[in-house]
């Protein structure tokens, strides 16, 4: 499963990975922005932005193949809308939205794919997150690991009893989701009460604090310089 390839590239080693958090997102932001209200998107400024994603990736280390494919899973969304304004007659419009939605989901990887999700929860929720929002999203995601665990168990039990393929039949396929649903909820429980039993207060602590070093004021000076000064290159920020 993705979320399972990510959470293995969230604990590499990169001076990527090494940064802190809550400099990684404002740098992310920074792009966002800046990527947002650039007006028009010609083969300079797409040049320009590609160049800073590519070297994103590269200095997180991160499999270029591998990220850059995830994030085409944007394309089919963004792809209504082009072609929307591609039939009104605008296609450098067209063509600025598919490369804009592309781009962001490239760099929301490169942050999700250097930063381990607990510290990057840890960052947004001390640049002002609310925290029931970020401890909501953690337990989601761990939650997803929890219901692929299961799913293996029940593909080996049912290649154990010699079936050969998953059921076609709708009558199979409800009864195999809802013992799904009903054997992930019943470990979820067990692994919240294993929680409570441990301490759990309604906030996940880190096994260190994180503090924001020179490295980290460095990297956020030039990510920060580096995107205002190619927004800036490119005009006037007026929103398109």
């Amino acid at each position: 499963m993705h979320h399972v390839v990510i959470e293995g590239w969230s604990r590499g080693a990169s001076p990527l990975h090494a940064r802190d958090a809550r400099a990684k997102v404002i740098v992310l932001l920074a792009f966002l922005v800046a990527l947002a209200t650039t007006r028009r998107f010609p083969p300079a400024a797409m040049a320009g932005y590609a160049a800073l994603a590519v070297a994103a990736i590269l200095l997180g280390r991160l499999p270029p193949a591998g990220l850059l494919a995830r994030a085409a899973v944007v394309l089919p969304f963004s792809a209504t809308f082009a072609a929307l304004s591609w039939i009104a007659g605008d296609a450098s419009r067209a063509v600025g939205l598919l490369a804009k939605s592309y781009l962001s989901a490239v760099a929301v990887l490169v942050l999700v794919g250097s930063t381990p999700l607990p510290k990057l929860l840890r960052g947004l929720e001390s640049l002002g997150a609310p925290r029931l929002l970020t401890l909501v999203v953690q337990f989601l995601y761990r939650y997803l690991f929890v219901v692929s665990e299961q799913a293996q168990h029940m593909r080996l039990a049912a290649l154990s009893r010699g079936s050969s393929r998953p059921p076609l039949e709708f009558r199979a396929a409800a009864g195999a989701v809802a013992v799904l649903f009903a054997r992930s909820y019943g470990r979820a429980e067990g692994i919240h009460q294993a929680m409570l039993a441990r301490g759990f207060s309604g906030h996940i602590r880190l096994l260190q604090d994180t503090r924001v070093g020179v490295r980290d004021a460095l990297f956020l000076a030039a990510g920060l310089s580096l995107v205002v000064a190619l927004r800036l290159s490119l005009g006037a920020p007026w929103i398109p």
